[in-house]
């Protein structure tokens, strides 16, 4: 019978493989919610959408929100100071379009203002100024699948959702 002699360089080699792997996977949109990824949507400089929110250095736990809102930001909690305004722009497509947005909470801390520019078929935005201390919440919903357009092809009765919370203080 031969002896087989294990090497401290091949427990070392194990060991490093090992630990390159942990960790590697992805479990979607690193939330663990089950939700469905938000559609991509082109930002431009200066908006939110690029930066990661942080719960340090902000009241409430909240990102300090500074211009404007996609549907990356989808599941996030702001703060706004009195006065401060922002943007929403949800980019959808004729066949699968965002719904109007919709305001919960304490709807008479944000004011709406002129949107500014012409949406595209699908899209949804809105505009606002913090007008007093609350909390709100803005919600919008499109279809997951677009509608068919003849028979025999396949449907889907899915919803992907948007919301974010807006803190005014």
């Amino acid at each position: 019978m031969r002896r087989t002699t294990f090497h401290r360089a091949s427990l070392a080699t194990a060991t490093l493989l090992l630990l390159a792997g942990c960790g590697s996977q992805s479990g979607g949109d690193g939330k663990g919610s089950g939700a469905v990824s938000p559609s991509p949507t082109a930002s431009s400089p200066g908006t939110s959408a690029s930066a990661s929110p942080s719960a340090s250095g902000s009241p409430g736990g909240c990102t300090p929100l500074t211009s404007e809102l996609t549907a990356a930001d989808s599941g996030r909690t702001y703060c706004l100071a009195a006065d401060g305004t922002f943007r929403i722009t949800l980019t959808g497509t004729e066949q699968r379009p965002w719904k109007k947005i919709a305001e919960a909470g304490d709807t008479s801390a944000l004011k709406p203002m002129n949107y500014g520019i012409m949406l595209r078929g699908g899209d949804a935005g809105a505009a606002y100024q913090a007008v007093a201390v609350g909390t709100v919440t803005l919600t919008s919903t499109r279809p997951l699948c677009a509608e068919p357009t003849a028979p025999g092809q396949v449907s889907c009765k899915g919803i992907q959702e948007w919301h974010v919370t807006v803190k005014v203080g």
